[in-house]
């Protein structure tokens, strides 16, 4: 085999790499595996290069002294001098970068031992951190994420072998592979963050089920109602509310819903209102089907999404945006937030401590300001705005 590994020790090598798309710590595991296969000293990821702006992201495996545990051998602190020193100053210096994308190459290849021991990043960086011999490859997935996997010795150290080149090689085609998983699975991440995010701006609680009805996961204003215990519960991990028809009527709708979306007919929509004991306002659910792929399959699967309405939930609104977006004031921002909250005129007087007379004369200017004639559409182009995502 090119790499000279066993069979086991190659395969279990490639697992790791796959494996470090999905670790909290990315890599965290694969890298001392990759360490010690290469015999480096240290093992360096690079998923973002650093730059004057931008301390990028490196993530670094030392080779640990010899009385230490070699068992557990975590990631190098991202905050030590040699990480710290190469973003902030040398990486301008470095000469190995840039590399023909998936093509293995050694530091000698393109600058000779008598050439390197001259330069600056070599008497200034490399000396000092006791490096020499660097082997390396660069790699990138189609949307554009570039990672560059580098292996450094000490100069007292032999240089990469044609050996340790071909396992080089073998694992690259995989590192590229994990880096474009780990790419999509942050883009994926980035979207649903802002999408959570947005929905809890609104304060709209969001609730996901699987297909026997049991919780899944939920947004902060979920995990709070449900923590109130005030008209909405989990009962053995299933979504219950106050009253018996109406619990009844919510596993029904769960039910047909749930059918629905597994053997894959039309959408439906279902919505319910909840009263509350204690004078509490009523809940307004809505209950409707995950999309599902076409090759989503197994348990533990979302199924069904219940958004809850919570009237006694106070609007966030930002006054700032607010402002921002029809070039009002704060003092009339502020006003058109509270009237949108279900104060009238006369009330948002008293709480602000302004006269009638001030609160009318802020109230016209509103409306010329956006285009409105009445107090009803105001308060509708506020509650329809972008101002509650601020």
């Amino acid at each position: 085999m090119a790499s000279n590994l066993a069979d086991s020790d190659l395969s279990q090598l490639i697992g790791l790499i796959y494996q470090g798309a999905l670790e909290d710590k990315p890599w965290q595991s694969a890298l001392p595996a990759l360490r010690e296969a290469l015999d480096a000293k240290v093992t360096s990821l690079i998923l973002r290069p650093p730059s004057k702006e931008d301390r990028g992201v490196i993530l670094n495996c030392v080779r640990p002294e010899p009385e230490r545990d070699r068992a557990n051998e975590p990631l190098a602190d991202s905050n030590d001098w040699e990480v710290s020193a190469y973003r902030e100053q040398f990486f301008s210096l470095d000469p190995f970068v840039n590399l023909t994308l998936d093509k293995v190459i050694a530091l000698e290849d393109i600058l000779p031992d008598k050439k390197l021991v001259s330069t600056d990043y070599y008497l200034h960086y490399l000396q000092p951190i006791g490096l020499f011999r660097i082997l390396g490859v660069d790699t990138a997935e189609p949307g554009g994420m570039h990672a560059s996997l580098r292996f450094s010795r000490s100069q007292r150290e032999s240089k990469f072998r044609m050996r340790e080149r071909r396992l080089l090689e073998t694992l690259t085609p995989h590192l590229r592979r994990a880096i474009e998983f780990y790419a999509k699975l942050n883009r994926m991440t980035s979207e649903r963050d802002v999408y959570a995010g947005a929905v809890n701006q609104l304060s709209v609680a969001s609730i996901i089920l699987d297909e026997q009805g049991r919780l899944l996961t939920t947004n902060e204003v979920g995990r709070a109602l449900l923590e109130q215990d005030a008209g909405l519960s989990l009962r053995d991990g299933r979504l219950h509310v106050e009253g018996r028809e109406f619990n009844k009527e919510l596993q029904e709708d769960l039910a047909t819903i749930i059918k629905a979306q597994q053997q894959g007919e039309t959408a439906v929509v279902k919505a319910m209102r909840v009263p509350r004991a204690a004078g509490r306002s009523d809940l307004g659910l809505v209950i409707r089907p995950v999309p599902a792929s076409q090759w989503s399959e197994g348990q533990s699967s979302p199924s069904a999404a219940v958004f809850i309405s919570d009237p006694d939930l106070q609007e966030s609104t930002s006054g700032q945006v607010l402002g921002d977006l029809f070039a009002l004031t704060p003092a009339e921002a502020n006003l058109a937030t509270l009237l949108a909250r279900g104060l009238s005129l006369a009330q948002v007087a008293n709480t602000q401590d302004i006269s009638q007379h001030t609160a009318r004369a802020q109230l016209k200017s509103i409306f010329a300001k956006m285009g409105v004639s009445r107090q009803a559409e105001l308060v509708r182009l506020v509650l329809k705005s972008v101002a509650s995502l601020g």
